[in-house]
């Protein structure tokens, strides 16, 4: 009995000291955080602005072009946008934001300008930022978004002619870019042309008589694909007979331009609806000019086709007398001859002339 109860004591001080033994294990732990491409937004704010050299019939320089109805832009007019960039990583991530020109849409393409970083916009601002990820709306976040102008000016054509597709681009630390959804798609710098086809020739007039020429088509001639929308005018100068031949019409050796007149249709629309019209064939006469170095000189006078409403507000368009490229105006000249005259009036000219909307 003394013997087993010995045993017993051995065996309750052992159990304890195996109860009091503890053993652990530990896991590493590797989190990857990811690469977050930059999001960025076109907001409400995207214009065009004029240029400050030649003003238009409706915008003067940095006025935003309401006029420009079409995909082309010429030299020093500019094309702006108010975009938000977003980086989940963090703003501070953000290294670069710029708008690229190139032959196909998204990043990469050709750094044309820097963007300026502006202040955040208000709410109502930023609603029209339609700022989404995936189907779910994305709130305004100072730890991870900024706001940005970026104002592309186009260049002469040495460095910007021809089509290219226009973004906004934001790159990050990491090498990854986003760009705005909405690339757009714009003729740099168009050649515009007109197209004369017929000659202005009267042959063997009797002095006291009225004459006809041949009808002339006047076209805009324009870069193919560009788009370009001409407002067409016209003007002239006196003729005078470059031989010396005596010439008198009918007072001097001078053939007033007030001699010439002109009908022109181009299609739904004629010189019977142009509000300088003349009785009783409601042809128009042509005003004087040389140059359209003043082009708002010539509003509400020399357009070759005018209705009332153009000639009394100048900002104003006249159907009809817009074409655009490979379209003609047809226009047939009267030459009202003075008794007396005499001479060949070789001398002087009719010019027309088509500036780009």
């Amino acid at each position: 009995m003394k013997k087993l109860l010995t045993l017993l004591a051995l065996t309750m001080f052992v159990m304890p000291a195996v109860l009091a033994v503890s053993v652990g294990s530990g896991i590493g732990v590797d989190i990857i955080t990811e690469d977050f491409e930059p999001q960025v937004w076109m907001c409400g704010d995207r214009v065009v602005l004029d240029d400050n050299v030649e003003p238009g019939r409706v915008t003067l320089g940095g006025d935003t072009m309401t006029e420009r109805k079409h995909n082309y832009a010429f030299e020093g007019e500019q094309i702006a946008w108010d975009i938000v960039v977003w980086d989940k990583n963090g703003k501070e991530k953000i290294v670069d934001v710029f708008g690229t020109l190139g032959s196909a849409q998204g990043y990469g393409n050709d750094i044309e300008v820097n963007c300026d970083q502006v202040a955040k916009p208000n709410p109502n601002e930023f609603a029209k930022c339609n700022a989404r990820m995936l189907e779910e709306t994305v709130d305004w976040n100072d730890d991870t978004m900024e706001a940005y102008r970026c104002t592309l000016t186009v260049e002469t054509p040495l460095s910007m002619y021809g089509e290219y597709w226009i973004t906004v681009e934001a790159l990050d630390m990491d090498g990854l870019s986003g760009t705005m959804a909405e690339n757009e798609y714009w003729f740099l710098n168009p050649e515009i042309f007109l197209s004369v086809i017929g000659d202005l020739t009267f042959t063997d007039v009797r002095p006291g008589t009225s004459s006809y020429s041949e009808t002339l088509l006047v076209g805009n001639d324009a870069d193919d694909g560009s788009g370009v929308m001409l407002d067409m005018f016209i003007s002239g100068t006196d003729f005078y007979d470059s031989s010396s031949s005596g010439a008198m019409c009918p007072t001097t050796n001078q053939l007033s331009l007030s001699r010439f007149s002109y009908f022109a249709t181009n299609g739904a629309y004629s010189s019977l609806t142009d509000v300088r019209k003349v009785a009783p064939e409601s042809y128009v006469p042509i005003v004087y000019g040389i140059g359209f170095n003043n082009p708002t000189a010539f509003y509400g006078k020399n357009e070759i086709l005018l209705n009332s409403a153009a000639q009394t507000n100048t900002k104003l368009y006249t159907p009809g007398n817009v074409l655009s490229p490979g379209n003609e105006i047809a226009l047939t000249f009267r030459l009202d001859l003075p008794e007396p005259c005499n001479g060949d009036f070789d001398t002087g000219s009719i010019y027309f002339w088509g500036e780009a909307i």
